[in-house]
């Protein structure tokens, strides 16, 4: 049965929390991090805090996640941070507290410092949500 509680979730195995947090992500996720090599998913426990009033993840918060995850593909991919330039999410299900949530993206195409990535979102095995976006590679590196 999902937990839709704010009490503290360990990321399941293969995961850990990201390390890589600016403010905003501090104060909407955790956000978690495969840690196998190679492995570019990330992950959220989707918290009360994180829905709309009708019970299920807030669109924004969705496209939220899914940002992150682009740009952590981006990051794996060139080494270099990047600002988002276009994002687009297409929703296909219900999200739901105590549900995990997982980024599964893929770089299409780097050239010239533009990246294109797309991610899929699945709550278990089931697609809820698309996002596509276009990135670009800025000349500094990550700290």
């Amino acid at each position: 049965m999902p937990q839709s509680s704010e009490v503290h979730r360990d990321p399941p195995a293969g995961f850990e929390i990201s390390s890589s947090r600016g403010p905003f992500t501090m104060r909407n996720g955790p956000v978690c991090r495969a840690t196998e090599k190679g492995d570019m998913r990330s992950g959220i426990w989707v918290l009360d805090r994180h829905c709309n009033s009708m019970g299920f993840m807030h669109g924004g918060m969705v496209s939220s996640f899914a940002d992150g995850a682009l740009a952590w593909a981006v990051w794996y991919e060139t080494r270099k941070m990047s600002v988002t330039l276009k994002l687009t999410t297409s929703f296909y299900g219900t999200i739901r507290p105590g549900d995990w949530l997982e980024a599964h993206p893929r770089v299409i195409s780097s050239d010239n410092g533009v990246v294109h990535v797309t991610t899929d979102m699945l709550v278990g095995t089931v697609l809820a949500a698309r996002a596509d976006a276009v990135f670009r590679v800025l000349r500094r590196t990550a700290k």
